[in-house]
């Protein structure tokens, strides 16, 4: 009886480590950072992780990193779908310091079983020091949301869509700063297709081009301000695939040209103010600046006219 009862007291304490252990390795849906936290730490709300690389790998795809309170979290590779929380509805302010770092955030999804391969990063401060390389750079996915985001004073860009091979990336900014880097937004797909994108209520200032649409990026910028770029404000190239770009309610101001286009390329453009830069537009052969005949040209160096399609309501 004293060997079955000892079998069966191992059996329980091994049954106990064994549910500790999946418990411990669990991933939870919701995790949370704090300044004050600790990487060692379930990352729960009551024991928060120190860093968003600390949270992530205790949080599950298509989950979410939370942030209690305003801190440095570090930078952070993402290979998985997530929603990084900086907290800015009244929780914390989530700062990320790159100094000297390639990049404030690296999104590389590759995995096939992720099906979303989505990233949302939402009240972030950015913040390169004047020696970061970029502020988010994204080689591998399906979709990238920016929204409520500083992004501030890296040596390269701001964000980064040039490496990857996808048959189709999405990026959608709102409420979006981006000021004291190279470039605002590099978008030069490496594939033959397009890049997807939306632009609402986003500022850029103080680069070389604002906004460098290459190899089939496509899609919509409003209520946005381009300024201050030596440049162009909106950069349009080709590449293997044309880019088609409708800009509307927006200002480009005080940069070396408004809108630049290249062959085979489209700014489709309505209630655009494009004043104080050296040159209003700049076309290339093949290149076109479509007007809704109700912008606003004047107080540039060079005030040149649309050349595209003259397009009204209907």
């Amino acid at each position: 009886m004293s060997k079955v009862r000892f079998t069966l007291n191992m059996l329980a304490v091994a049954v106990f480590v064994l549910t500790v252990t999946s418990m411990a390795s669990a991933q939870a849906t919701r995790t949370w950072v704090s300044g004050v936290g600790d990487d060692v730490n379930p990352c729960s709300r009551t024991a928060p992780c120190k860093t968003y690389a600390g949270a992530i790998s205790k949080t599950a795809k298509d989950g979410e990193i939370s942030t209690l309170d305003p801190g440095g979290f570090g930078t952070l590779t993402i290979t998985k779908s997530i929603t990084v929380n900086g907290g800015g509805a009244g929780q914390g302010y989530g700062s990320v310091l790159a100094a000297l770092a390639p990049q404030g955030f690296l999104i590389n999804i590759t995995d096939a079983a992720d099906v979303r391969k989505t990233v949302r990063l939402n009240w972030l401060d950015i913040n390169g020091a004047s020696t970061g390389t970029d502020g988010i750079r994204f080689i591998a996915g399906t979709a990238l949301f920016v929204e409520n985001t500083n992004i501030d004073g890296f040596v390269q860009e701001g964000i980064d869509i040039s490496a990857s091979s996808q048959a189709i990336n999405q990026l959608h900014l709102r409420n979006v700063m981006i000021r004291n880097v190279a470039t605002g937004i590099n978008i030069n797909n490496t594939s033959t297709n397009a890049t997807q994108m939306t632009l609402d209520n986003v500022n850029i200032s103080k680069t070389t081009n604002c906004l460098n649409a290459g190899n089939g990026s496509r899609g919509q910028i409003s209520h946005s301000f381009f300024s201050s770029c030596t440049g162009s404000g909106i950069n349009s190239t080709q590449g293997s695939s044309p880019s088609d770009i409708a800009i509307n309610d927006s200002s480009i101001t005080g940069s070396g040209t408004g809108i630049t286009v290249g062959a085979g390329t489209r700014v489709r453009a309505a209630r655009v103010v494009i004043t104080g830069n050296g040159n209003a537009l700049g076309v290339a052969g093949g290149g076109f600046v479509d007007t809704g005949g109700n912008n606003t040209i004047m107080g540039n160096g060079t005030n040149q006219d649309p050349n595209g399609t003259l397009f009204i309501q209907k």
